[in-house]
């Protein structure tokens, strides 16, 4: 069995309710990432990796155009990241991931969520040194050796290869995203990648049964539910 981690199409809508709050948070990170590096997908390797996630999970173009001409205009908001820590229910380790251009808003509405949760919010560093901060790239393949010899020619310091079922999984620490990328993508032209993320990947899984499970999709519902949550990490399995 594989690294687990968390694809952004595991919380992805289950209504139509849920479907807009999706689109809503790409359009706040297409805004964010497009404001600080450029609007143009060439010269801001996030932006693009982050478009083409976008694409593939089936935001309408014009969300994503209006998140760019208002990057471009110059104006709007200004969003900070924001993370918080704790433990949610069954003692599982949590990470939310922000957005938000009024932080002590944010923590009540994060911190509301855990109380409701019966879960505790922590001060920072909680968790997360329990989580590896990881790029993370899948694709479709099985040879490990050609990716691994195609990064260690491209000099990128590797954390992990799997292949499973006809897929291949690169762990990299989140500092050689881009090197990463580049890597894959000059040696292999073609390449399609069903994951091109950072995300906090646990060190180890906390199985959770009976009302914990139920309590902690409660938990995560109301967590994505609120505009500023981007991301929710966390190690339970169940």
């Amino acid at each position: 069995m594989g690294r687990a981690y968390q694809n952004r199409k595991e919380s992805m809508a289950k209504t139509s309710d849920m479907k807009a709050k999706v689109y809503s948070k790409y359009s706040r990170e297409i805004y964010v990432c497009a404001k600080s590096g450029g609007i143009e997908p060439s010269g801001n390797l996030a932006l693009a990796s982050l478009l083409e996630r976008a694409k593939k999970d089936q935001v309408p173009a014009h969300v994503i155009q209006k998140a760019l001409d208002k990057a471009a205009g110059g104006g709007g908001e200004d969003f900070a990241v924001a993370r918080y820590e704790g433990f949610g229910p069954g003692n599982t380790m949590v990470i939310v991931e922000c957005l938000t251009d009024n932080p002590n808003r944010t923590y009540g509405d994060v911190r509301t969520c855990f109380n409701k949760a019966k879960a505790k919010i922590g001060a920072q560093g909680a968790v997360s040194h329990m989580f590896d901060h990881s790029a993370i790239f899948m694709f479709a393949g099985d040879d490990e050796e050609a990716v691994l010899e195609a990064l260690m020619e491209a000099d990128v310091d590797v954390t992990d290869i799997e292949v499973e079922n006809g897929k291949v999984t690169v762990f990299a620490p989140h500092t050689e995203y881009a090197n990463t990328r580049n890597a894959l993508k000059a040696a292999f032209p073609s390449i399609d990648f069903e994951v091109d993320e950072v995300q906090f990947v646990p060190q180890m899984m906390t199985e959770i049964s009976g009302d914990d499970v139920d309590m902690f999709d409660k938990f995560l519902d109301m967590l994505n539910f609120l505009d500023d949550v981007q991301n929710v990490y966390h190690n339970a399995e169940y």
